[in-house]
């Protein structure tokens, strides 16, 4: 496993040098990837999961460990250093949960698959409200639960030692417990992003504008106080989408503390 991947600069949606011409990010290390729609998140995703060599659109390079990544992590699948989870990802395959995640470790060749395919399953429950059985068909899958399915194999399972995730807040998971678990899973994560709570969960977030890198900004003290506001929200917002969900009334009322 490798420990940074560096991204150069390359230009925007103008043509111009972008801001930002070159930053590392580290093994072990969460960035959030924030801006308006449009602004060029997607883009910068593309870029990295290609790992990038100046010939795409924004000509941003990407290497690995201070140096141009050997030509078989770009066109070898089996050899690929980076793995998706896209916002629009669903399964196809229409096996058991339990089936198809015992096949994967087998390919992966772990010495207990059927172990392995459980942790999964339960590390996924963690993240999504209603659990997933082991025998479901993957095709029946709710978004949430195919997105939590997805996170606990990639933090589990995947050999590729960089994670980019597309707006994990769209899925209706825990995004508190699947930070955690990436956190544990010591790779490079990139999490495109409109949540502020995710943003500010990170230690770095990258700020993109008219297609191009324009700021790194590393978590402050005082954005540490706001993200503990917000998480205060947002266990309030959680309980009563509990009750909601359950068929009660939510009327306790917020109290916020100033």
């Amino acid at each position: 496993m490798f420990d940074t991947l560096t991204i150069f600069g390359g230009k925007d949606k103008d043509g111009s040098p972008e801001p930002i011409r070159e930053w590392t990010a580290r093994r072990g290390e969460i960035i959030s990837v924030i801006g308006y729609t449009g602004s060029g998140k997607s883009r910068l995703i593309r870029d990295i999961e290609q790992l990038a060599q100046g010939d795409t659109v924004s000509e941003r390079r990407i290497f690995v460990d201070g140096a141009e990544p050997e030509p078989r992590c770009r066109t070898n699948p089996a050899s690929k250093i980076v793995s998706h989870i896209s916002q629009h990802m669903n399964y196809t395959v229409d096996l058991p949960c339990r089936e198809f995640l015992r096949m994967r470790a087998e390919c992966r060749e772990f010495p207990d698959p059927d172990a392995n395919a459980r942790t999964i399953i339960e590390t996924a429950n963690t993240l999504c409200g209603e659990p997933i059985a082991a025998c479901a068909p993957l095709t029946g899958l709710s978004g949430g639960q195919s997105r939590a399915l997805m996170t606990a194999d990639t933090a589990i399972n995947a050999a590729a030692p960089v994670i980019l995730i597309d707006e994990i807040e769209n899925a209706g998971i825990d995004i508190p417990a699947a930070l955690g678990l990436l956190l544990k899973a010591d790779k490079i994560v990139f999490i495109v992003t409109h949540n502020p709570l995710l943003a500010l969960s990170c230690g770095r977030r990258l700020i993109m504008h008219n297609g191009g890198m324009d700021a790194l900004l590393a978590l402050s003290d005082g954005e540490k106080d706001v993200r503990g506001e917000l998480e205060q929200l947002n266990r309030y917002t959680l309980s009563v989408l509990r009750k909601l969900r359950a068929g009660e009334r939510a009327e306790e009322r917020y109290l916020w503390q100033n």
